[in-house]
C-alpha cells in the first residue's frame, strides 16, 4: 500500500516535533513516510516531491518549518494536494515567525496551519481529510474522540472523589 501522508522537514534537528505526527499516523495504521528536504538548500528535490507526491499516491503533505518557514508554502505551491503547516519553535522568536510565515500564503495557495509545534494537529487534521473518503477511517476518529471524552470525565470523576466541588449549572 501505497503512503498516504508525505510528513516534511527541513532538517533532522526538526524530527523530535514531527515524529509525534507519524506517531499518530501509526496510530490510526495510516503508511506515511518521512523526509528532510529544505525549500533553501534542497529546492530541486523538495519541489520534485512536491510536483509527483499525487502520482506517487499522496493525499496529504505535513510539512514542518521554523524561522522564515518556507517549506510549507513553497509545496503548497507545487500540488494542489492539501498542504498542512507545521510552524516550529525557534530559540529566537519562539515560533511566532514560522507562524506568521505559514500562515500568511497568499490567496489561491493555502497552507492549513496549526499551533507552533502541532506536530500532532497536523496528524489529526490529515486523518480528517483522508476519512473524508474512508469510512473505517471515519469510525476510528470518533472512537478516539470518544475515548478522548472518556479519560476526561474520568478525571473529573477522580477529582470529586477527592473531595472538589463538581461544577452543576445554575
Amino acid at each position: 500500500m501505497p503512503a498516504l501522508v508525505a510528513i516534511v522537514m527541513g532538517s533532522d534537528s526538526d524530527l523530535p516535533v514531527m515524529t509525534k505526527a507519524a506517531e499518530v499516523l501509526e496510530e490510526f495504521a495510516v503508511d506515511y513516510s518521512m523526509h528532510i528536504l529544505s525549500a533553501h538548500r534542497t529546492p530541486d528535490e523538495a519541489l520534485a516531491l512536491a510536483r509527483n507526491a499525487q502520482a506517487e499516491g499522496y493525499k496529504v503533505l505535513i510539512a514542518g518549518a521554523g524561522m522564515a518557514a518556507h517549506l510549507p508554502g513553497v509545496l503548497a505551491a507545487q500540488t494542489t494536494l492539501p498542504v498542512i503547516g507545521v510552524p516550529l519553535a525557534s530559540p529566537t522568536t519562539g515560533g511566532v515567525d514560522a507562524l506568521w510565515s505559514i500562515v500568511q500564503m497568499p490567496p489561491g495557495v493555502p497552507v492549513a496551519t496549526v499551533a507552533i509545534n502541532g506536530a500532532k494537529n497536523a496528524a489529526y487534521l490529515a486523518l480528517e481529510i483522508l476519512a473524508l473518503t474512508d469510512p473505517k477511517l471515519q469510525v476510528k476518529l470518533a472512537e478516539s474522540r470518544r475515548a478522548m471524552r472518556d479519560e476526561v470525565l474520568a478525571k473529573n470523576q477522580r477529582l470529586v472523589e477527592k473531595g472538589f466541588r463538581e461544577y452543576t449549572k445554575g
